[in-house]
């Protein structure tokens, strides 16, 4: 047996020209998205969609814009030019009521958790239930029951966030992300901080409820052994193009691409420097 890492095998529509005979529109639409922060350009003309269904995760160096592309996506950033459209809904000039009803579909955990340490773990997967929901109380105890026996937390509604391990933490931030039933899930690299079999774990959540619910995923990751266990398609970013450099299934990209750039970056290389990209450059 080789030491390849396993495949995700795609979702039927994903890459699929013809697919069904009714073309599903894509769950989030980037096109021509311009982030600049003052002088400072981040991205410069990424386009990319993500189909319903699909795993889709965005890679790539540090400060190269992933986790800025995914805030445009979720609507916390406007884009200084291009749109972005978010379940059929063009967010990119969009009232605050109407980006909150957006909002409502998604789910997001951040790299931090954004747990509240004051609240049970109970209370802050309620929260988002209780903000956007009419539900009588005893109704929400018992989805915060259902959402956290999916993430393998059940009988832990009562313990406090400082008592839970860095992988509870984790799970916790996706059962409260799944409270509102999303269709579309965002992860801000969900591994981060963890240890190797901890974040095997966690991969195999996110693909389980991928299977399991249909929810349609971006992650922002740079942890090559999570992006190729759950990816069904990669875009790479680039920290000085400021574009996307490549896209497709992360083992192809590390087997077959021929750009040396993300050649190194799928195989844990260090990039030749060539006549376009200097070894001093930065």
């Amino acid at each position: 047996m080789s030491g390849e890492l396993p495949r995700r095998p795609a979702p039927a529509n994903v890459g699929d020209p013809i697919g069904s005979s009714v073309s599903a529109a894509p769950a989030v639409q980037v096109d021509d998205l311009v982030a600049r922060f003052g002088t400072q350009t981040i991205l410069d003309g990424v386009s990319c969609r993500v189909q319903p269904g699909e795993v889709f995760v965005v890679v790539g160096g540090s400060g190269c814009g992933k986790t800025t592309l995914l805030r445009h996506m979720i609507g916390l950033l406007k884009p200084t030019q291009g749109r972005v459209i978010v379940d059929g809904v063009d967010i990119t000039d969009i009232d605050e009521d109407g980006l909150r009803k957006v909002q409502q579909k998604l789910g997001v955990t951040f790299q931090s958790g954004a747990l509240f340490g004051s609240l049970t773990l109970g209370q802050n997967v309620a929260l988002p239930l209780e903000e956007y929901t009419d539900l009588p109380r005893d109704t929400i105890d018992l989805l915060v029951r259902i959402k956290l026996d999916m993430v393998s937390l059940g009988g832990f509604e009562d313990f406090m966030i400082s008592e839970l391990s860095g992988g509870m933490k984790k799970r916790a931030a996706l059962a409260r992300a799944m409270a509102l039933d999303p269709s579309i899930l965002f992860f801000d690299e969900p591994s981060a901080g963890l240890d190797p079999i901890t974040s095997a774990e966690l991969d195999e959540l996110i693909v389980q409820i991928n299977k399991s619910l249909g929810t349609t995923m971006v992650v922002v990751s740079h942890e090559l052994p999570s992006v190729f266990t759950i990816a069904d398609r990669v875009i790479m970013l680039d920290g000085q193009s400021h574009k996307i450099i490549a896209e497709g299934d992360p083992g192809e990209l590390r087997d077959h691409s021929a750009d040396p750039i993300v050649h190194a970056f799928f195989n844990r290389e260090v990039a030749k420097p060539t006549a376009e990209s200097p070894a001093d450059g930065i």
